[in-house]
């Protein structure tokens, strides 16, 4: 028994010193970070670097890197720290970064994620992803190189997303002797840039990733160096993590939580301030008022709730709320807008185009939106304005940006949650861009919606009728005017009241200034929808003509009408037999290249998914087609 005795204390100690250490790393601080620059400037092997001085490697892990960096590491028998962080095969081979690799890491004062994101110019967007999120930027520059392109747009970058500490960490430092000299002219050079384009302050460290100078500990190496080493200088940072709750509060609702009939919460992270129960808050965009009745967490019923916790709040009135709104502080609410300037940070390899309907995705909610033509784009290395028509890819730029309803936002340098949105192409489903709202667009005081006693209602009971938009869309020579045509005809006979828009005659007129690019086209998609719509509310059967050869454009026009009263009629034919009628010698000239931006020849032309109607043309003459329409719309 007594031999037992200091077994039993060991371990009471063993778990009195556990749950020392759990509460200790429990309350440290978290520091968010990135690395970036140029491609090759050692952001990964800086990375490797930190997580192998920091203990944070198994056994195992350290076996495996070390017969990884004989097999396909880069620097020769020794370790390749970059392996720890390159996981993608593609990344090994090639021996550089492709996509965003996150890691965390801890020391005795501090808690780490650091983002090892790609220096190579086509993965930009991946830089972009990864300083979404970060407190601090590490920019490296190799010592042999100095700055580089790729280093100005990524400060720039680092800039424009609001990251208020960067550290210069000139790499490689063993490959220029260590030179002193070398060292201070980047300095001096990236400064001068730096002051340019509004960043201050920076910490410039002379490191050497893979020889591990000056990352944990300074190094004898650079005697002339009398700042501190890289790690101690992240953990020191001042991060104020309590900047956010000092700010009105804000929470864009994630889900609405209704586990059963008593119980109406909204859930959702709390973007900035503090909340408690009794606060009054207001919804946006709705405006409609309650109060706070109760804040529940994983543990249960809570007090309080500050900016970055999450948490469901229940109201004490039943209003309208739902995924996508935003709940604040009653007397400090947000702006709510549907036309913004916004910096756009352009992803895509496809270019951007003007007028284009994409998603529009801030906070929770998604919307549908279109970007006008830029204002500028930036030129990162000189900070002139450019003109331009588009954006191409990872291009920057400044451009308004209007969306298909109101909604509640802060400008970005207030709130990066309520003013940072992404678009994302409605066909493809990919991200294209990033963008950082500036302000709202206002519209001029003196112009308002004006009220009439005489609505749609009314116009198309005069009529004896529903108004209705029927699209025919379909390749040029597919008989789309023809079809329509004989529609009205038929229609006009049964007294009906119509209007026939043709592709061709609203070039001569209304749309006489546009051309055939893909901008042009749906811009004029977007007039003739506007003018349909103005006459469905004066009650008339719209009749359209047009190519209109992309889904996106459709669906917009669709969007513009009341419910049900927009019918795709897609009149299908192929493009062997449209090209083989070729009345007007269209085809021909495409071929030859004297026609630019051919809808079938070079323009793509995009078959509606699911249409209202189909008509195939190789089966049916255009008065049966005809007849088809017009049973399906007055049965």
């Amino acid at each position: 028994m007594t031999t037992q005795e200091p077994i039993y204390k060991t371990d009471a100690l063993i778990a009195e010193n556990i749950d020392a250490y759990l509460e200790a790393h429990q309350h440290k601080t978290m520091l968010r970070f990135i690395t970036c620059g140029s491609v090759d400037d050692g952001k990964s092997t800086l990375i490797g670097r930190l997580l192998y001085d920091s203990k944070m490697i198994f056994e195992d892990q350290l076996a495996a890197l070390e017969a990884d960096s004989k097999r396909v590491g880069t620097q020769g028998q020794e370790i390749d720290f970059a392996l720890l962080v390159d996981g993608l095969a593609a990344e090994r081979e090639q021996g550089i970064t492709i996509d965003v690799a996150y890691r965390f890491f801890a020391t005795e004062k501090r808690k780490f994620i650091v983002a090892d994101t790609p220096g190579h110019e086509q993965y930009t967007r991946n830089m972009v992803t990864g300083a979404s999120t970060a407190d601090l930027a590490v920019i490296l520059i190799d010592a042999r190189k100095g700055v580089l392109t790729q280093t100005r747009r990524h400060s720039y970058l680092v800039k424009l997303l609001g990251i208020r500490h960067i550290v210069l960490a000139v790499n490689k430092m063993d490959l220029v002797g260590y030179d002193q000299a070398a060292f201070d002219k980047i300095v001096a050079d990236y400064r001068q840039f730096a002051q340019s384009i509004g960043i201050e302050e920076f910490t410039a460290i002379p490191i050497s990733g893979f020889k591990g100078d000056n990352i944990t500990a300074s190094s004898e190496n650079t005697p002339w160096y009398s700042g501190t080493a890289l790690l101690p200088h992240l953990e020191s940072v001042d991060v104020d993590a309590t900047a956010d709750q000092a700010k009105p509060f804000r929470m864009p609702v994630q889900w609405v939580n209704r586990p059963n009939l008593d119980f109406r919460g909204f859930a959702g992270l709390v973007a900035s301030g503090t909340i408690q129960p009794g606060d009054a808050v207001r919804v946006l965009p709705s405006g409609k008022t309650s109060t706070i009745a109760r804040i529940v967490g994983l543990e249960g019923d809570r007090d309080l709730a500050v900016a970055g916790e999450s948490v469901t709040l229940t109201l004490a009135d039943e209003i309208d709320c739902s995924r996508g709104q935003v709940i604040v502080a009653a007397q400090s609410p947000l702006e709510v807008a549907d036309q913004f300037e916004s910096t756009i940070v352009w992803m895509d390899e496809h270019e951007m185009v003007p007028g284009r309907a994409y998603w529009l995705k801030i906070g929770t909610q998604t919307v549908s939106a279109t970007v006008h033509a830029p204002k500028y784009e930036v030129n990162v290395n000189t900070q002139e304005h450019l003109a331009t028509k588009t954006l191409d890819l990872n291009a920057i730029g400044v451009a308004n940006v209007t969306t298909d309803r109101e909604i509640p936002f802060a400008p970005y340098d207030e709130n990066r949650d309520l003013g940072g949105f992404i678009l994302i192409d409605k066909m493809t489903n990919h991200t294209v861009a990033a963008g950082l709202i500036h302000y709202a667009l206002r519209r001029a005081q003196n112009i308002h919606w004006q009220a009439t006693d005489i609505g749609r209602e009314h116009h198309a009971g005069m009529k004896h009728q529903k108004p209705a938009v029927l699209w025919l869309t379909g390749l040029s020579g597919s008989g789309k005017s023809t079809i329509a045509n004989i529609v009205e005809k038929k229609l006009a006979r049964m007294n009906r009241h119509t209007f026939l828009l043709d592709g061709d005659n609203v070039r001569h007129g209304l749309n006489k200034d546009l051309g055939f690019t893909e901008a042009d086209r749906i811009e004029n998609i977007r007039r003739v929808g506007e003018v349909a719509k103005l006459m469905t509310d004066a009650g008339l059967i719209v009749i359209t003509a047009f190519i209109s050869p992309f889904r996106s454009e459709r669906d917009m026009v669709r969007g513009m009408m009341q419910p049900g009263e927009f019918i795709e009629v897609f009149v299908d034919t192929p493009l062997e037999v449209a090209e083989g009628r070729d009345v007007k010698g269209l085809y021909a000239k495409a071929r030859s290249g004297q026609l630019k931006n051919f809808t079938g020849i070079d323009s793509p032309y995009e078959a509606p998914d699911s249409a209202e109607i189909r008509i195939d043309t190789t089966a049916m003459t255009p008065e049966e087609a005809a007849d088809l329409i017009i049973t399906r719309l007055i049965p």
